[in-house]
């Protein structure tokens, strides 16, 4: 990470147990996706014929007291014997770790009886180390192999790795096969593993029995958001548009009250144009709204594209991209739509301009939405802290893009911890606060300018003269002075959920701001917040509008039809009762709403009360009511705020459309209750 990436000619080759183990962290840092890219003088390992070493090296054995995740038990290279094991050392920030997973899991289902995949989770950030976040990670990036928390590097110093991400391989004797840096893995391993496969596979040496396993998200509740991103407020047309990351898709709800006005995506992951129910995602990130506001610019992050969603005619169609990530490193410019991306995470637009965080090439790109040229506009594409003219600056995963009212370009740098800024007088690139001496300078602090201390910003926006910052990886907001970069905490603290006046976040990945208010994705409580610029205060947004939420693709459990019912005529009520998953409890300080109504036929009338709403319910909850012989259909409408009783910061918003089929009879009847319509939901 302290120098311009560096392709080899020649592919090196060193015997992996006699290589020195990790010396400085802050020497070695791999970003690009050549054969061979080295940032500083970090060294890759190859097998340079892509087969065996020269003399069989057994692989380290895992050390005992680690942490496992999506695995009942820890692993051992003993006990995976005739397996070809494929290590994958990542760190969950990392945005070529990130550009790994699609190709890991291509391997995956090219061998999948004979390979076993095994992450090793080697933080580099504070917070990535804490297990309870990589478990969050884990289920945002939906990894269905074994991985193991190597917070303090056992693992990475026994391999002798250098640089993020690393991969080996392990064949079915347990040796080391190869091992190599960086992204563009994906034929050389295949190859490799190919040819073991049939070597061992001839001798009998295979074992082709599945790896039990047992996976985080397995017992899981769905939410109605799932790891938002990001978030884009409309004020003038009363709207906010939210990245529904994990679901794929654009959700468009009202800035007051959060009724669901549309649905942008199907929520099924893929490349594809069409209406709005049509249209695939993959992993969206920022958004931008027209001039006129009927169109909507989004950062298909996981596509490598920009698409172009119609508000009016409610299509979806693709500005730019390919669908794959670009193979130049750094992207070239051109026309849209042909010009291939590198993970874009958030965009602004000014004018006809639109600004585009390029994560994947820690350059801040442009295009002109009038004659779509799109190309580089700031930093040279190696991943570093360094100032100056935008062709010779350095950044450093750019994630988060925001104009202030003096017309320069705010930018969040994740990898690098600060804020930037962008003259487009000047043309050049300055650091505003944070670090901007090392890659590895990053913190919990205020103060000003390079005092302070930021880990993984991914967020920034300007609103009322000031910059307000999703400090990602210490759960906070803070606040930036843009004329003197001094640093404030405006709220939050340790990972957590609470509203009010002492909010906690867990791990918030987007922030904007309308009318002294301050709307944040707060990522990993899958759950929109807003926040009060002039207290801190903060309270949950519940989006209201199930029936559109629901989709038998993205929530299957939320539209659900229960068996008929049986009634007896009389005065009686609709009662609820929601029973959800162990050690979960209703939150007792976020509103939640359920409400009742007569959806078909005339042979109940509700008669009292058709609409709860308050912190905390507690089931039953009653609605009175009338039933007279004959048909009718009921429908509840819930949402739910509720959280893991012993951890406050696992917290779900679950929506459901209960319905209903009654079939009252006269009071006596031997099959039916009382006056009683009793609706059970259990929440899985």
């Amino acid at each position: 990470m302290c120098a311009r990436p560096i392709a080899l000619s020649e592919k090196g080759f060193v015997p992996v147990m006699r290589r020195p183990a990790l010396a400085s962290l802050a020497a070695v840092a791999l970003v690009a996706g050549a054969s061979l890219v080295l940032v500083g003088c970090a060294r890759t390992v190859e097998s340079g014929d892509g087969g065996s070493l020269a003399r069989p090296t057994p692989a380290p054995e895992f050390p005992s007291g680690l942490t496992w995740l999506n695995t009942a038990t820890p692993l051992t290279l003993k006990a995976l014997r005739g397996k070809v094991v494929v290590l994958d050392f990542w760190t969950y920030g990392c945005i070529n770790c990130m550009h790994d997973f699609p190709w890991i899991e291509r391997l995956e289902k090219d061998f999948p009886d004979t390979l076993v995949v095994i992450g090793v989770h080697s933080a580099k950030f504070t917070e990535e180390g804490n297990t309870r976040n990589i478990r969050e990670i884990i289920l945002r990036y939906g990894i269905d192999y074994p991985v193991v928390n190597d917070s303090h590097f056992q693992v990475w110093k026994e391999w002798g790795v250098n640089a993020w991400p690393t991969l080996a391989i392990v064949d079915p004797a347990g040796n080391v096969v190869t091992e190599r840096a960086g992204e563009g893995f994906y034929p050389e391993f295949k190859a490799i593993i190919s040819s073991l496969v049939g070597k061992f596979g001839a001798e009998g040496l295979l074992d082709r029995r599945p790896l039990k396993l047992k996976l985080e998200k397995q017992g899981l509740p769905q939410t109605v958001l799932a790891f938002p991103g990001k978030v884009r407020v409309d004020t003038k047309g009363g709207r906010l548009f939210i990245a529904d990351t994990d679901h794929n898709r654009i959700v468009v709800a009202t800035l007051d009250s959060g009724k669901v006005l549309a649905i942008v995506g199907s929520g099924r992951q893929g490349f594809r144009d069409g209406d709005f129910a049509t249209a695939e995602f993959n992993h969206p990130q920022g958004v931008a709204l027209s001039a006129a506001g009927d169109t909507l610019y989004i950062a298909d992050t996981n596509n490598h594209a920009l698409r172009a969603a119609d508000l009016a005619g409610r299509t979806v169609t693709t500005l730019d991209g390919t669908g794959a990530q670009a193979a130049d490193y750094p992207p070239r410019g051109g026309t849209a739509p042909g010009v291939a991306l590198s993970s874009p995470w958030d965009v602004v637009r000014d004018g006809d301009e639109l600004y585009i965080a390029m994560a994947g090439c820690h350059q801040i790109w442009t295009m002109d939405l009038a004659t779509k040229r799109i190309g580089p506009y700031a930093g040279t594409g190696a991943e570093g802290y360094g100032d100056g003219p935008l062709d010779e600056a350095t950044l450093a995963q750019p994630s988060g893009l925001t104009i202030g009212d003096d017309g320069r370009i705010y930018v969040a740098d994740a990898e690098g911890s600060s804020i930037r800024v962008i003259d487009p007088q000047r043309r050049v690139v300055v650091t505003l606060a944070g670090a901007g001496n090392s890659l590895f300078d990053f913190g919990d602090r205020n103060g000003k300018g390079r005092h302070a201390r930021f880990q993984h910003p991914l967020g920034v926006v300007a609103a009322q003269g000031l910059l307000y910052v999703a400090d990602t990886y210490n759960n906070r907001i803070r606040v930036v002075d843009p004329r003197t970069g001094a640093v404030r905490t405006l709220a939050g603290g340790a990972p957590g959920w609470r509203d009010g006046k002492d909010p906690l976040f867990y791990e918030p990945g987007g922030i904007d701001a309308a009318n002294g208010v301050l709307y944040v994705a707060d990522t990993n409580n899958n759950s929109i917040r807003t926040v009060d610029v002039a207290t801190g205060a903060a309270s949950t947004l519940v989006l209201k509008g199930a029936a559109m939420l629901a989709s038998d693709h993205a929530y299957g459990e939320t539209a659900v039809r229960l068996p008929p019912q049986t009634v007896a005529a009389g005065s009686g009520s609709v009662r609820l009762t929601v029973e959800l998953p162990e050690g979960f409890a209703p939150n007792p300080q976020a509103p939640s709403e359920v409400s009742v109504a007569v959806s078909r036929g005339d042979a109940v009338s509700l008669t009292g009360a058709t609409t709860y709403t308050g912190a905390g319910p507690r089931f039953p909850l009653t609605f009175p009511a009338v039933f007279r012989p004959g048909t009718a259909e009921v429908t509840l409408d819930v949402a739910l705020v509720y959280c893991r009783e012993q951890q406050a910061s696992v917290c779900m918003i679950k929506q459901a459309r209960l319905t209903v089929p009654v079939q009252v009879v006269e009071k006596g009847a031997a099959s039916a209750p009382g006056p009683l319509l009793s609706v059970t939901y259990r929440i899985r």
